[in-house]
């Protein structure tokens, strides 16, 4: 029992556990995206850029049903919508992934203000809205190619408003939404949910990363690692050792057992000739 609280305080316990638990609670999705950092925190430190396949891969590895959607989604965010197959670096990727993975729910939410808005409806009218997938709200935007890119910002701002009073899931604070739409006239979907990403005090409040200037610093984690450096630098030595050790009582063995069988050999053909004589003279 002490082992289980303990694997739950440290996070641990979402490891190799099926999607449906690991998004069952906040602490879960933290803990995950968490555990996501700390064991592929390497990638970003190389500066290695990844596609969006490679990133499922990865996210495959700590939970195997893990939906690719779900990185389809995190894509668009870090792309702007563009392209999906370009290239990701590990900072946007996961600053990116915590506020699709994290806040699920109240994302596809505003996914449906947003499309009623650039549909013309009016705000007052909206009421909690249902989930839309990004696939419709991306064809609904390009359908209308005439209409100035985004929505009103002030208006977006006072529809989330309205929804996170009555929200039952996980949002963002609504001092950060309010201080992000504030700042321009109009605003696109994915620039919204980038900006999201981009916010201190978002990430701070969830609590699974670092601020982006310490994402790649990890002592306790680089300590480990130099640990298990000496390590490896050390036992080949006494390895190679105690191998070629070995492997020269082998080879004196192999060399000895022929001259061995050959002396039997002879000695056998020896008393075989010695005894055909014997029985030949006696047949004389």
């Amino acid at each position: 029992m002490q082992l289980r609280f303990t694997s739950v305080k440290n996070g641990n316990h979402v490891l190799f556990r099926e999607f449906s638990y690991i998004k069952a609670t906040p602490h879960n999705r933290e803990s995950f995206i968490h555990i996501f950092w700390k064991c592929f925190r390497q990638i970003g430190k190389n500066g290695d850029l990844l596609a969006m396949s490679e990133y499922s891969s990865l996210l495959q590895l700590l939970c195997p049903d893990f939906p690719a959607e779900m990185v389809q989604n995190t894509a668009r965010i870090v792309l702007i919508d563009d392209a999906t197959d370009c290239l990701m670096s590990f900072s946007d990727f996961i600053y990116s992934f915590q506020i699709q993975f994290f806040y699920e729910e109240f994302v596809e939410s505003i996914s449906a203000i947003y499309q009623d808005l650039l549909s013309g409806k009016n705000p007052n009218t909206v009421i909690v809205p249902t989930s839309t997938s990004v696939e419709q709200l991306s064809s609904s935007a390009n359908d209308k190619p005439d209409v100035q890119e985004g929505v009103d910002a002030t208006i977006f701002c006072e529809c989330i408003e309205g929804l996170c009073e009555r929200f039952k899931h996980k949002y963002p604070s609504t001092v950060a939404i309010k201080e992000i739409l504030d700042n321009t006239q109009r605003v696109s979907f994915y620039g919204f949910l980038m900006a999201l990403a981009k916010h201190e005090g978002i990430n701070q409040d969830i609590g699974a990363l670092p601020n982006k200037p310490d994402l790649l610093i990890d002592p306790e984690m680089d300590q480990e690692l130099e640990r298990l450096i000496a390590q490896v630098a050390i036992s080949p030595t006494s390895n190679n050792n105690s191998s070629s050790s070995a492997l020269g009582q082998k080879e004196m063995s192999k060399k000895a057992s022929p001259r061995k069988s050959l002396h039997q050999r002879k000695r056998i053909e020896m008393e075989s000739d010695g005894s055909t004589e014997e029985t030949d003279s006696s047949e004389n």
